[in-house]
């Protein structure tokens, strides 16, 4: 019987593995360089490394960055969009933003081009009236014509189609049989949601994304089966949850934050498990530095995102803030003498310039590495024998030390204050400026790069202590392995309260339950419970923004009870009343949308597997001279994995392990706790 369960993930530097074996309790990671530009190599490389026969294999859970990379690079397909007659070109007024604030003109490509927008006769009514039936002819010949243009995916985009989808319904199914691959993406499908442009973005991106992702893990699991694997492959979404491969391969938009989404899960069950409800995410790879906050045991979710500048997705998404800075981010000066971080990365290939792979120009890492803070002799993921210290020094004497006026020391020290600095800047974005104190967190830093700046987030922000997950370079690929399966919904109401056909709204909720239980009855997993549930977007009469009114609903033998009127409204004025401190006397409440969510929990792992065995030693291993601030410092160097539960390593010292570093800088101590994590927290002697 298989039994292990391996979670992957694939950042934009390295490709990293977590494998349980749920028959004996124990875990193994790897973490492999990523594969550019096909990730699939690394991928099957970095599982390779710790298993060798796939048929041992029940669960494979992957969280990407595919579709992300696909986005920020402009390398989706050729798309083509079909749409109503007259808006041709939403997708590039937007919202009338600009990149630039203060810039006098902005520049936006849409991912599809103009000349592959075609508009064809139709028109629903914002009552779901249909005032002209769809023009199938023209949306043949409209068909035909992307062809020939070279146009591999096709959106179908018409005005209302949420209020009505029946104009869309007879164009997708002319459209899927004229059309030479399943590549076909309908608004009504994808987003039955009102907001035009929003609605519009999200469909035109799916499309873009759909032979690039579904081509890409095609691969993956054909190269799986090949291999012997007879398990289930899932797909982490940016909701935090997982879907069935056929689904993503569907909805590929929902990939978009993928990889970093499994991490904010896992370091949320690892934090709940530890006694932490709140804490602040650091997610430090080679490329960028992820950042999010959970509060009382719950990720933010966020309705939409912009991927870049002009690329809306409108999707639940776990609410994750991106600033490149990364243990690969260049450290260059402008011409006005400034010292900058990012965002270019080095990446795994070439990388940093200690890897001696042709890069020249210094990076966070190298600056670690020239002030003593990781080992030149075992550097992490298994690609150099050793770092070159020499050429690390080189480079940020010629690119920061030299224009700067300062000594080598100096210029990394500057190189990781300025890094340390946008990092904090980050963490506040997601505290302080929401209204959340970062003296009740504890940060997590994970990634490679993670737990070498938890120190410097400590004294920044103010955060209490920093919590180190077991192996914090793996995080993300345990979050798949952790994640639930979850499918989320929306339908549009726009419907007063006063007025609102109940029956209909029933149906709906009805139809999200029905669609969603299917979904995880096709899932060969088992759950140990299956969730559901209902919020409202809700605002009075002339308001734009919306709260968010969870509903209480009823549910027996798979048929939902919807509330009543009086229950709506006494849920909306709780909501209200709970997010602006009073109601509007008089106002008159408006439903938007249903929102529903569809979960299957599934069986979490108990982290105690993660812990170390009791023949462990707390006796350093080595010592070596480390910078901090401004002098060296004799520094204990620890195997972290070897630590004993209970064990208080007092700063300076150096906790080494295969995925990471942990640096545990002076003043500061580290206690590692019953699952292996290690709290960072003012020394004794230093409070």
């Amino acid at each position: 019987m298989s039994s292990r369960m391996i979670g992957v993930d694939v950042g934009g530097t390295f490709t990293d593995v977590f494998v349980l074996n749920e028959a004996e309790g124990t875990a193994s990671v790897a973490k492999v360089p990523t594969t550019r530009p096909d990730q699939s190599g690394g991928f099957l490389d970095g599982i390779g490394r710790e298993v060798q026969d796939l048929s041992e294999i029940a669960v494979v859970v992957h969280g990407t960055t595919a579709g992300t990379n696909a986005l920020l690079e402009r390398k989706g397909a050729k798309t083509g969009v079909i749409c109503t007659e007259g808006l041709r070109d939403v997708l590039e007024m937007r919202r009338r933003d600009r990149p630039r604030t203060w810039g006098l003109r902005g520049d936006f490509e849409p991912v599809v081009d103009r000349r592959n927008r075609l508009e064809v006769p139709e028109r629903t009514l914002a009552d779901g009236t249909i005032r002209t039936p769809v023009d199938l002819d023209a949306v043949r010949k409209a068909a035909k014509t992307l062809q020939e243009q070279g146009c591999e995916a096709v959106a179908i985009l018409f005005a209302n189609a949420y209020a009505n989808t029946a104009n869309e319904d007879a164009a997708v199914a002319a459209l899927r049989e004229v059309w030479h691959n399943e590549h076909v993406s309908a608004s009504s499908e994808i987003l039955p949601e009102i907001r035009e442009f929003e609605r519009f973005s999200t469909t035109a991106l799916n499309a873009y994304l759909q032979p690039e992702v579904s081509g890409y893990l095609g691969r993956l699991e054909n190269a799986l089966k090949a291999g012997g694997f007879d398990g289930e492959f899932m797909i982490v979404q940016s909701n935090g949850g997982v879907m069935a491969v056929d689904t993503a391969c569907r909805l590929p938009v929902r990939t978009a934050l993928s990889g970093p989404a499994a991490g904010v899960i896992a370091a949320g069950y690892i934090a709940q498990s530890a006694g932490f409800e709140n804490i602040i995410t650091g997610d430090m790879g080679g490329t960028s530095f992820d950042v999010s906050l959970i509060a009382e045991g719950q990720s933010m979710l966020s309705p939409q995102t912009a991927i870049d500048f002009g690329m809306v997705v409108r999707n639940p998404m776990i609410e994750i803030t991106t600033i490149g800075a990364g243990g690969g981010s260049i450290a260059w000066v402008d011409k006005g003498g400034l010292l900058n971080i990012g965002p270019e990365s080095a990446g795994s290939n070439p990388g940093p310039v200690a890897y001696g792979l042709g890069n020249t120009r210094p990076t966070v890492t190298d600056a670690n590495v020239v002030l003593g803070r990781i080992d030149p002799d075992n550097p992490i993921g298994g690609k150099l024998d050793r770092l070159d210290v020499e050429a690390a020094s080189r480079a940020i004497d010629t690119h920061v030390g030299a224009p700067l006026g300062l000594s080598t020391v100096e210029a990394a020290e500057a190189i990781l204050k300025v890094a340390n600095s946008r990092m904090a800047g980050a963490i506040r974005l997601v505290s302080i400026e929401r209204g959340f104190d970062p003296k009740r967190f504890a940060f997590m830093p994970f990634g490679g790069g993670g737990a070498l700046h938890a120190g410097a987030m400590l004294a920044e922000v103010g955060i209490s202590r920093a919590i180190v997950p077991r192996y914090p370079g793996v995080t993300s690929a345990m979050g798949c392995v952790i994640a639930d399966m979850r499918q989320d919904f929306v339908q549009t109401i726009n419907s007063l309260v006063d007025t609102l056909d109940a029956a209909a709204l029933g149906a709906f909720m009805q139809d999200h339950a029905d669609q969603g239980m299917a979904l995880l009855d096709a899932a060969r997993t088992t759950f140990e419970a299956r969730e559901l549930s209902f919020e409202l977007d809700m605002a009075y009469i002339g308001q734009t923004h919306t709260v968010s009114v969870p509903l209480t609903v009823k549910t027996a033998g798979g048929k939902v009870t919807p509330p009543t009127r009086a229950e709506i409204e006494e849920a909306f004025d709780t909501a209200y009343r709970a997010t602006f401190g009073r109601l509007l006397q008089n106002g008159v409440r408006r439903i938007l949308n249903l929102r529903s969510a569809i979960t299957g929990k599934r069986p979490k792992f108990d982290l105690h597997a993660l812990a170390p065995s009791g023949a462990g030693s707390a006796k350093p291993i080595g010592q070596r001279q480390v910078h901090f601030a401004d002098a060296w410092y004799d520094t204990a160097i620890y195997d972290r994995l070897a630590l004993p539960v209970g064990t208080v390593i007092k700063g300076p010292a150096i906790l080494t392990q295969p995925d990471t570093t942990v640096l545990v800088e002076p003043d500061l101590q580290g206690r590692v706790d019953r699952f292996g994590n290690t709290i960072i927290e003012p020394s004794e002697e230093a409070s």
